[in-house]
Protein backbone atom coordinates (compact mmCIF):
# COMPACT_ATOMS: atom_id res chain seq x y z
CA UNK A 1 0.00 0.00 0.00
CA UNK A 2 1.00 3.66 -0.86
CA UNK A 3 3.46 5.41 2.23
CA UNK A 4 4.54 1.90 3.91
CA UNK A 5 5.20 -1.74 3.64
CA UNK A 6 3.19 -4.86 4.34
CA UNK A 7 3.33 -6.61 7.06
CA UNK A 8 5.21 -9.32 7.50
CA UNK A 9 6.53 -9.82 10.90
CA UNK A 10 4.20 -12.19 13.23
CA UNK A 11 3.04 -10.66 16.02
CA UNK A 12 5.51 -12.07 19.17
CA UNK A 13 4.46 -14.70 21.58
CA UNK A 14 4.69 -11.89 24.49
CA UNK A 15 1.77 -10.01 22.64
CA UNK A 16 -0.61 -13.57 22.06
CA UNK A 17 -0.25 -14.33 25.86
CA UNK A 18 -2.43 -10.81 26.35
CA UNK A 19 -5.85 -12.38 27.11
CA UNK A 20 -8.03 -11.49 24.61
CA UNK A 21 -10.87 -8.98 25.86
CA UNK A 22 -14.65 -8.53 23.70
CA UNK A 23 -15.64 -4.81 24.64
CA UNK A 24 -19.25 -4.35 24.43
CA UNK A 25 -20.47 -1.30 23.00
CA UNK A 26 -23.15 0.78 24.95
CA UNK A 27 -24.09 3.77 23.11
CA UNK A 28 -26.31 6.27 25.25
CA UNK A 29 -26.48 8.99 22.83
CA UNK A 30 -29.05 9.96 20.12
CA UNK A 31 -26.43 9.70 17.09
CA UNK A 32 -24.16 7.23 17.48
CA UNK A 33 -23.15 6.14 14.07
CA UNK A 34 -24.59 2.67 14.44
CA UNK A 35 -27.55 1.89 16.68
CA UNK A 36 -27.68 5.75 18.20
CA UNK A 37 -30.80 6.16 19.81
CA UNK A 38 -31.53 2.66 20.63
CA UNK A 39 -30.24 2.73 23.90
CA UNK A 40 -30.86 5.95 25.04
CA UNK A 41 -33.26 4.92 27.48
CA UNK A 42 -31.58 3.74 30.59
CA UNK A 43 -33.62 0.96 31.33
CA UNK A 44 -32.91 -0.52 27.39
CA UNK A 45 -29.18 0.76 27.93
CA UNK A 46 -28.93 -1.35 31.32
CA UNK A 47 -30.24 -4.41 29.05
CA UNK A 48 -28.31 -4.36 26.79
CA UNK A 49 -25.28 -4.34 28.52
CA UNK A 50 -26.39 -7.20 30.95
CA UNK A 51 -27.14 -9.19 26.79
CA UNK A 52 -23.73 -8.13 26.06
CA UNK A 53 -22.46 -9.72 28.83
CA UNK A 54 -24.32 -12.57 28.34
CA UNK A 55 -22.72 -13.22 25.19
CA UNK A 56 -19.34 -13.19 26.35
CA UNK A 57 -18.03 -9.32 26.63
CA UNK A 58 -15.28 -9.19 29.45
CA UNK A 59 -15.83 -5.25 29.59
CA UNK A 60 -18.84 -3.15 28.82
CA UNK A 61 -18.03 0.45 27.17
CA UNK A 62 -20.76 2.58 28.13
CA UNK A 63 -20.32 5.84 26.28
CA UNK A 64 -22.72 9.22 26.53
CA UNK A 65 -21.36 11.12 23.68
CA UNK A 66 -20.79 10.61 19.91
CA UNK A 67 -17.79 10.60 18.49
CA UNK A 68 -18.92 9.45 14.94
CA UNK A 69 -17.63 11.77 12.22
CA UNK A 70 -19.15 15.16 11.92
CA UNK A 71 -20.73 15.04 15.23
CA UNK A 72 -20.86 18.04 17.92
CA UNK A 73 -19.79 17.54 21.43
CA UNK A 74 -22.31 17.88 24.56
CA UNK A 75 -22.00 19.49 27.73
CA UNK A 76 -20.94 17.42 31.07
CA UNK A 77 -23.76 17.95 32.60
CA UNK A 78 -25.85 15.83 29.71
CA UNK A 79 -23.16 13.06 29.35
CA UNK A 80 -23.54 12.76 32.67
CA UNK A 81 -27.56 12.45 32.92
CA UNK A 82 -26.83 9.98 30.07
CA UNK A 83 -24.59 7.61 31.49
CA UNK A 84 -25.30 7.70 35.04
CA UNK A 85 -28.35 5.99 35.76
CA UNK A 86 -26.94 3.10 33.12
CA UNK A 87 -23.49 2.98 35.78
CA UNK A 88 -26.19 2.60 38.34
CA UNK A 89 -28.73 0.08 36.99
CA UNK A 90 -25.53 -1.91 36.23
CA UNK A 91 -23.50 -2.12 39.56
CA UNK A 92 -24.10 -5.47 40.95
CA UNK A 93 -25.78 -7.01 38.09
CA UNK A 94 -22.78 -7.81 36.22
CA UNK A 95 -19.32 -9.16 36.42
CA UNK A 96 -18.15 -7.42 33.45
CA UNK A 97 -15.76 -4.43 33.87
CA UNK A 98 -16.82 -1.47 33.47
CA UNK A 99 -15.75 1.24 30.97
CA UNK A 100 -16.35 5.13 30.45
CA UNK A 101 -15.95 6.03 26.84
CA UNK A 102 -15.19 9.92 27.99
CA UNK A 103 -12.52 12.85 27.38
CA UNK A 104 -14.28 14.50 30.20
CA UNK A 105 -12.57 14.11 33.85
CA UNK A 106 -15.90 14.60 35.88
CA UNK A 107 -17.50 11.88 33.76
CA UNK A 108 -14.74 9.84 34.38
CA UNK A 109 -14.83 10.25 38.10
CA UNK A 110 -18.53 9.68 38.61
CA UNK A 111 -17.64 6.50 36.67
CA UNK A 112 -15.10 5.60 39.00
CA UNK A 113 -17.12 6.07 41.80
CA UNK A 114 -19.48 4.35 40.26
CA UNK A 115 -17.45 0.99 39.80
CA UNK A 116 -15.85 1.70 36.76
CA UNK A 117 -12.15 0.79 36.51
CA UNK A 118 -11.53 1.60 32.71
CA UNK A 119 -11.55 5.34 30.74
CA UNK A 120 -11.65 5.24 27.06
CA UNK A 121 -10.59 8.54 25.92
CA UNK A 122 -10.78 9.12 22.05
CA UNK A 123 -8.34 12.42 22.84
CA UNK A 124 -5.71 10.23 24.31
CA UNK A 125 -5.86 12.54 27.74
CA UNK A 126 -5.31 15.99 25.05
CA UNK A 127 -8.77 17.17 25.83
CA UNK A 128 -8.68 17.85 28.97
CA UNK A 129 -5.90 18.05 31.53
CA UNK A 130 -6.88 16.23 34.99
CA UNK A 131 -8.05 13.10 33.18
CA UNK A 132 -4.67 11.19 33.46
CA UNK A 133 -3.86 12.26 36.71
CA UNK A 134 -7.86 10.93 37.95
CA UNK A 135 -6.82 7.48 36.14
CA UNK A 136 -3.37 7.46 38.27
CA UNK A 137 -4.57 8.60 41.18
CA UNK A 138 -7.80 6.31 41.32
CA UNK A 139 -5.12 3.32 39.85
CA UNK A 140 -7.16 3.15 36.55
CA UNK A 141 -6.95 1.47 33.10
CA UNK A 142 -7.18 4.03 30.49
CA UNK A 143 -7.62 3.60 26.73
CA UNK A 144 -5.25 5.78 24.74
CA UNK A 145 -6.63 6.49 21.08
CA UNK A 146 -5.61 8.54 17.91
CA UNK A 147 -7.20 11.02 16.16
CA UNK A 148 -6.43 13.81 14.17
CA UNK A 149 -8.11 17.01 15.02
CA UNK A 150 -12.19 16.26 16.56
CA UNK A 151 -14.79 14.43 15.37
CA UNK A 152 -16.75 17.11 14.04
CA UNK A 153 -13.40 17.92 11.77
CA UNK A 154 -11.21 14.60 11.78
CA UNK A 155 -12.56 13.44 7.84
CA UNK A 156 -11.89 16.81 6.25
CA UNK A 157 -8.90 15.36 4.26
CA UNK A 158 -6.59 13.67 6.19
CA UNK A 159 -3.21 13.65 4.49
CA UNK A 160 -0.24 11.25 6.66
CA UNK A 161 3.14 10.84 5.08
CA UNK A 162 3.35 7.38 6.74
CA UNK A 163 -0.02 6.97 8.68
CA UNK A 164 1.16 3.39 11.04
CA UNK A 165 4.42 5.42 11.68
CA UNK A 166 3.18 8.85 12.73
CA UNK A 167 0.15 7.03 14.51
CA UNK A 168 2.98 5.11 16.55
CA UNK A 169 4.53 8.18 17.08
CA UNK A 170 1.71 9.91 18.64
CA UNK A 171 0.56 6.54 21.01
CA UNK A 172 4.01 6.89 22.50
CA UNK A 173 4.23 10.09 23.13
CA UNK A 174 0.90 9.70 25.28
CA UNK A 175 1.80 6.83 26.44
CA UNK A 176 4.95 8.57 27.62
CA UNK A 177 2.35 11.66 28.95
CA UNK A 178 0.45 8.91 30.95
CA UNK A 179 3.36 7.46 33.10
CA UNK A 180 4.36 10.63 33.64
CA UNK A 181 1.38 11.56 35.33
CA UNK A 182 1.65 8.44 37.37
CA UNK A 183 -0.53 5.66 35.57
CA UNK A 184 0.90 2.39 35.43
CA UNK A 185 2.50 1.10 32.55
CA UNK A 186 0.57 -1.96 33.39
CA UNK A 187 -2.89 0.07 32.89
CA UNK A 188 -2.16 1.61 29.68
CA UNK A 189 -3.69 0.36 26.38
CA UNK A 190 -3.20 1.88 22.99
CA UNK A 191 -6.01 2.13 20.10
CA UNK A 192 -4.72 3.43 16.53
CA UNK A 193 -8.21 5.19 16.11
CA UNK A 194 -9.51 3.42 12.91
CA UNK A 195 -11.68 5.67 11.37
CA UNK A 196 -10.70 8.73 13.41
CA UNK A 197 -9.07 11.23 10.84
CA UNK A 198 -7.54 8.39 8.51
CA UNK A 199 -9.41 7.55 4.65
CA UNK A 200 -10.22 3.51 3.91
CA UNK A 201 -6.75 3.31 2.37
CA UNK A 202 -5.16 4.63 6.25
CA UNK A 203 -7.41 1.82 7.73
CA UNK A 204 -6.59 -0.51 5.83
CA UNK A 205 -2.57 0.35 6.40
CA UNK A 206 -3.17 0.31 9.95
CA UNK A 207 -4.41 -3.18 10.02
CA UNK A 208 -2.04 -4.14 7.76
CA UNK A 209 0.92 -3.06 9.98
CA UNK A 210 -0.64 -3.40 12.95
CA UNK A 211 1.96 -5.46 14.64
CA UNK A 212 4.35 -2.29 14.17
CA UNK A 213 2.60 -1.10 17.04
CA UNK A 214 3.76 -3.82 19.39
CA UNK A 215 7.20 -2.18 19.48
CA UNK A 216 5.43 0.30 22.12
CA UNK A 217 5.14 -2.42 24.47
CA UNK A 218 1.28 -2.20 25.21
CA UNK A 219 -1.63 -4.15 24.17
CA UNK A 220 -4.07 -2.97 21.42
CA UNK A 221 -7.31 -2.37 21.91
CA UNK A 222 -8.79 -2.50 18.03
CA UNK A 223 -12.18 -0.60 16.92
CA UNK A 224 -12.98 -1.32 13.47
CA UNK A 225 -17.20 -2.93 14.11
CA UNK A 226 -19.49 -2.01 11.31
CA UNK A 227 -17.37 1.05 10.91
CA UNK A 228 -17.99 2.79 6.91
CA UNK A 229 -14.50 1.76 5.77
CA UNK A 230 -15.90 -1.82 5.65
CA UNK A 231 -18.70 -1.02 3.13
CA UNK A 232 -16.25 1.20 1.39
CA UNK A 233 -13.87 -1.98 0.51
CA UNK A 234 -16.84 -4.43 -0.70
CA UNK A 235 -18.28 -1.73 -2.66
CA UNK A 236 -15.12 -1.17 -4.70
CA UNK A 237 -14.81 -4.96 -5.44
CA UNK A 238 -19.16 -4.42 -6.89
CA UNK A 239 -21.06 -5.24 -3.58
CA UNK A 240 -23.70 -2.97 -2.93
CA UNK A 241 -23.58 -0.38 -0.04
CA UNK A 242 -24.25 -1.79 3.43
CA UNK A 243 -25.42 0.06 6.28
CA UNK A 244 -23.84 -0.35 9.47
CA UNK A 245 -25.90 -3.60 10.96
CA UNK A 246 -24.89 -5.19 7.53
CA UNK A 247 -21.42 -5.31 7.84
CA UNK A 248 -20.69 -8.35 10.30
CA UNK A 249 -18.68 -9.95 7.44
CA UNK A 250 -16.28 -7.52 7.12
CA UNK A 251 -16.11 -6.54 10.91
CA UNK A 252 -15.11 -10.33 11.21
CA UNK A 253 -12.38 -9.87 8.72
CA UNK A 254 -11.24 -6.92 10.00
CA UNK A 255 -10.90 -8.32 13.63
CA UNK A 256 -9.15 -11.84 12.72
CA UNK A 257 -6.21 -9.92 10.85
CA UNK A 258 -5.83 -7.33 13.57
CA UNK A 259 -5.44 -10.44 16.37
CA UNK A 260 -3.16 -12.48 14.06
CA UNK A 261 -1.54 -8.75 13.93
CA UNK A 262 -1.56 -8.33 17.88
CA UNK A 263 -4.59 -6.87 18.94
CA UNK A 264 -6.04 -8.09 21.94
CA UNK A 265 -8.88 -6.15 22.95
CA UNK A 266 -11.50 -5.84 20.41
CA UNK A 267 -14.18 -2.70 20.73
CA UNK A 268 -17.46 -4.46 19.47
CA UNK A 269 -21.34 -4.49 18.86
CA UNK A 270 -22.05 -8.00 18.43
CA UNK A 271 -20.11 -9.47 21.24
CA UNK A 272 -20.95 -13.42 20.61
CA UNK A 273 -20.16 -13.37 16.19
CA UNK A 274 -16.93 -11.64 16.76
CA UNK A 275 -16.00 -13.27 20.22
CA UNK A 276 -15.67 -16.04 18.17
CA UNK A 277 -13.88 -14.54 15.05
CA UNK A 278 -11.16 -13.51 17.68
CA UNK A 279 -10.54 -16.44 19.13
CA UNK A 280 -10.14 -18.52 16.19
CA UNK A 281 -8.06 -16.02 14.92
CA UNK A 282 -5.78 -15.96 18.22
CA UNK A 283 -5.57 -20.03 17.99
CA UNK A 284 -4.35 -19.94 14.71
CA UNK A 285 -1.87 -17.00 15.75
CA UNK A 286 -0.77 -19.05 18.11
CA UNK A 287 -0.40 -22.36 16.32
CA UNK A 288 1.97 -20.63 13.75
CA UNK A 289 4.20 -18.86 16.39
CA UNK A 290 4.58 -22.12 18.15
CA UNK A 291 5.73 -23.45 14.88
CA UNK A 292 7.17 -20.77 13.45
Amino acid sequence: MPGGRPSSVPPTAASLRTPLRIMGVINVTPDSFSDGGKHLDPAAAVARGLALEAEGADVLDVGGESTRPGSEGVSESEELRRVLPVLDGLAGRTRAAISIDTAKTAVARAALDRGATIVNDVSAGRADEGLLPLVAERGATCVLMHMRGTPRTMQADPVYGDVVAEVQAFLGERAEAALASGVARDRIWIDPGIGFGKTAVHNLELLARLDELLALGFPICLGVSRKSFLSRVAEASGASPAPPEDRLGGTAAAIALGVRNGASILRVHDVAVMSQAARVARAIAERSVLRG
